[in-house]
């Protein structure tokens, strides 16, 4: 039902400076694989197979990242070194890649909006590569998604509780409880001061969303910051119709800063580079 995956991956990635100054975030090793990849790992293990990465300038990278190197792979052939390749030869076989780009930062909106001829007139997900999600108990966060959107059939959103001290640097919904981690979204604020948060559920960087949602993005006028808010464009479709907010099962890491990049590299070597499942 699904099969498109769409990754905003042209911001500058300004928290990690001056990591990030000529070298996209989404390539940031987390151990020996980059951001990106886990992202597409996910986007597969759902069901994901055609890739749509909204790209920018300086960010040939992941282009490069996604296709075969003559040159590596001859060097390595028969070495015990081509194991650290098995993962990214699975997803150039299984996955479909393309590629545009965003030449303005106008938003996460904006960037969604910009990746609609690839996408077309159908459902699909949404991954930001710096919010590096794990399940170690079970199916991944998209892989939860999906199940979800196949009974709902609406816009999903990814949710998770965070102190209320930090509701500024999140989305955040309000809504009626369906279930313990299902909530129907009646309101959506972008980023709000802690007396200004409806909860303190923020979103995070997984959602699937109905095709509807480019044309609200292009009726959208730019919000907090001067930028096309996704949360806005979302708040009408709730309004119009359903959005639901989903508190998923797993851990996540905010992998666009220090302190989650280490978080998450400690997490992945101990739980996947030490068994041999990081390649």
């Amino acid at each position: 039902m699904i099969k498109k995956c769409l990754f905003p991956a042209a911001g500058y990635g300004t928290r990690f400076l001056p990591a990030t100054k000529a070298m996209p975030k989404e390539m940031l090793p987390v151990v020996n694989k980059p951001l990106i990849q886990y992202g597409v790992e996910e986007a597969l293990d759902a069901g994901l197979t055609e890739i749509s990465i909204v790209t920018g300038r300086g960010k040939r990278a992941l282009e490069d990242h996604f296709d075969i190197s003559y040159e590596l792979e001859n060097q390595i052939k028969g070495t015990d070194k081509e194991k650290y390749l098995v993962g990214i030869r699975k997803l150039l076989d299984e996955c479909s890649f393309s590629y545009t780009r965003q030449t303005e930062m106008k938003g996460l909106g904006h960037a969604i909006l910009t990746g609609r001829p690839l996408i077309g007139d159908e459902p699909f997900a949404v991954v930001l590569a710096d919010d590096l999600c794990v399940n170690l108990d079970g199916d991944g966060v998209l892989t939860q998604m999906v199940k979800l959107y196949k009974q709902f059939r609406c816009s999903i959103i990814a949710i998770q509780e965070v102190d209320p001290q930090e509701t500024s640097k999140y989305g955040v919904i309000a809504g009626e409880m369906i279930r313990d981690d299902i909530y129907r979204v009646h309101s959506m604020v972008e980023k709000p001061k802690p007396e200004d948060a409806p909860s303190n559920l923020a979103i995070i960087g997984r959602y699937i969303l109905t095709p509807d949602i480019f044309d609200l993005i292009e009726q959208t006028e730019p919000g907090k910051g001067g930028e096309i808010q996704i949360t806005d464009a979302l708040m009408k479709q709730a309004q119009n119709g359903c959005v639901m907010a989903y508190k998923f099962k797993g851990k996540r890491f905010d992998c666009g800063g220090a302190e989650g990049y280490i978080e998450a590299t400690n997490f992945c070597f101990e739980n996947f580079y030490k068994t041999g499942k990081a390649y």
